[in-house]
């Protein structure tokens, strides 16, 4: 379970998809989130592949529920026309304790079409 955060300002220049897919994902509402994904978009996060709807949805399901943390929003860059790099701080009761993701998205139309969520390290 997460507890979002506001994502302005930092957020304010993302295009609507990624702040709505990134609010929804903060609050654990997976039917929004899905919303903001194309139907065959592939998500990866440390190192497992997940595409299309059922494995995205089963994928966001699970991810984080055990734990509690908050997410804050970092920075937000646009790679290129498609392509945005995010990068969030989660505070919570998971081992560690703080875990910084990049979220690289990659827009096709209005959608996300992909999502690599890549560990910074330290």
């Amino acid at each position: 379970m997460t507890t979002p955060t506001d994502l302005d300002p930092v957020g304010r220049d993302l295009p609507g998809t990624l702040r709505s897919f990134l609010a929804a994902h903060a609050a654990g509402d997976v039917e929004a989130s899905l919303q903001q994904l194309r139907p065959d978009a592939v998500v990866t996060d440390q190192g497992e592949r997940f595409a299309g709807t059922s494995e995205v949805r089963a994928f966001l399901e699970r991810a984080g529920n055990e734990f509690t943390y908050t997410t804050t929003l970092l920075n937000a860059d646009r790679v290129d026309p498609e392509c945005w790099a995010v990068r969030v701080r989660l505070d919570g009761d998971f081992p560690g304790g703080v875990a910084v993701l990049d979220y690289r998205f990659r827009l096709e139309g209005d959608l996300v079409g992909g999502l690599d969520i890549v560990p910074v390290r330290a």
